[in-house]
């Protein structure tokens, strides 16, 4: 095949490509239009939760836990606390559990000395959070929540963690469904965010 064939050849299946690819649209943005967001009263948002930190409590000699949760978010306020901007309010609970498989765990043995032995420690989070949204756009949206957290270890110790903060944001690939992904302390978390 000559150079002026492979360049027809080329330019032919390109243009094909083309012609099925989607239609690009814009995706506008919506912040300055306060309440233009999805009308919704719950929040319902299972998802993973990944621990890369050390988590508080017991000495836990581990970086990395796994398991699932859920997140409910009743809706108070439509309008947030700054009317002139697309905001919301809303209060936010739910149960994590993160699961740290054969930490290392230090026990002072009858001689005063630390024994480390391998065990898996259960950690249960049920958070009380203040979720304040920033709907940017008709496909993004932000949220920082602050809150508190009942804190549960098996084996350990339970207690409040009064300080337990949160940063996030959501990809809308519907009206009613968002992919949402959360950082902050004492987790992580990823998941799928349904607007009821």
């Amino acid at each position: 095949m000559t150079a002026l064939g492979r360049a027809t050849l080329s330019s032919a299946l390109g243009s094909a490509l083309l012609s099925l690819a989607w239609p690009a649209t814009a995706d506008e943005l919506v912040i300055r239009r306060a309440g233009a967001h999805p009308d919704y009263v719950f929040e319902a948002e299972p998802h993973l939760v990944l621990g890369f930190i050390d988590p508080p409590g017991p000495d836990v000699d581990e970086d990395f836990g796994i398991g699932p949760g859920f997140r409910g978010t009743i809706k108070i306020v439509d309008n947030g606390f700054v009317p002139s901007i697309n905001n919301s309010v809303g209060i936010g609970f739910g149960l994590d559990w993160v699961r740290y498989a054969n930490v290392r765990r230090c026990h002072a043995g009858p001689n005063g000395v630390c024994e480390i032995f391998g065990q898996d420690v259960n950690y249960f989070w049920i958070p009380v959070v203040l979720q304040w949204n920033f709907w940017l756009s008709e496909q993004w949206s932000v949220f920082g929540e602050p809150g508190a957290a009942f804190r549960i270890v098996d084996p350990g110790d339970d207690k409040v963690q009064f300080i337990v903060l949160y940063a996030g944001g959501r990809w809308h690939f519907s009206d009613r469904m968002t992919l949402t992904m959360r950082a902050g302390y004492p987790t992580f978390s990823v998941g799928v965010s349904f607007l009821l």
